[in-house]
């Protein structure tokens, strides 16, 4: 469980980015498997994408963070990942944020029948989960700590059971939703991924990363309360 902007209970995030020589950043791993209900809804249809130099920007250095974000290498990214409105039938409020892990993509209802998309990576096999949930809490540059079990299993994540201060090298990134359920953190949350080649693939214990401009973008437009919904895979 993620506490006090850190992780700490039965979960495990085992990504520490390439430069904490730790493990992958792509293997991130968050909590066991939370007993939700599922539900389905309607489906989207895309517009025309961005082409790569669109992307390039969108997807640019953002030197104003705390810790001045990169550029993604937009190359190492398949283009349907990329951030575009499409059309998106849903009896959901405009705000609302629906997770489609089935198709790597993550929502956010607008007020005109369409929907702001973004590509993301999901909870890999066997750690998928499906339901409604809610927005609890908010991260900018979050403190993570390893929980037990992962210390036990790699003791060299123990220089951080105190806590890994935010920084490009920190596994929950620039920004972090945290996801709750009548009032109890779900161990989940949608956080910033500095990995591009991690979008479109499943690679977490239940959690979805975007990339950090998507992740940054979805932030600011996302209040505390807001309704996440999680779409069987």
């Amino acid at each position: 469980m993620i506490t006090n902007g850190g992780i700490a209970g039965a979960g495990e995030m085992a990504s520490l980015g390439r430069r904490s020589g730790l493990v992958d950043r792509r293997s991130f791993l968050v909590g066991s498997a939370v007993s939700l209900g599922a539900l389905g809804l309607a489906g989207c249809a895309a517009t025309d994408g961005m082409s790569l130099a669109e992307a390039q920007q969108v997807y640019g250095p953002v030197p104003e963070e705390k810790f001045p974000i990169p550029a993604v290498d937009v190359t190492k990214v398949d283009p349907k990942y990329f951030r575009r409105s499409v059309r998106y039938e849903t009896k959901e409020a405009p705000g609302t944020i629906i997770v489609d892990p089935g198709n790597y993509y993550v929502y956010r209802i607008e007020d005109d029948g369409t929907a702001t998309r973004y590509g993301a990576n999901v909870g890999r096999d066997g750690f998928r989960w499906s339901g409604d949930a809610y927005v609890g809490r908010k991260s900018e540059w979050a403190t993570w700590t390893p929980p037990k079990e992962m210390i036990k299993r790699q003791p060299e994540a123990a220089k951080y059971a105190r806590g890994m201060p935010g920084g490009l090298d920190n596994p929950l990134g620039a920004r972090t939703l945290h996801l709750y359920q009548n009032g109890a953190y779900t161990l989940y949350t949608i956080y910033a991924s500095s990995d591009p080649e991690s979008i479109g693939s499943g690679i977490t214990s239940g959690c979805v990363g975007l990339l950090s401009q998507d992740m940054i973008h979805l932030y600011n437009r996302t209040p505390v309360k807001t309704k996440v919904v999680v779409l069987p895979a």
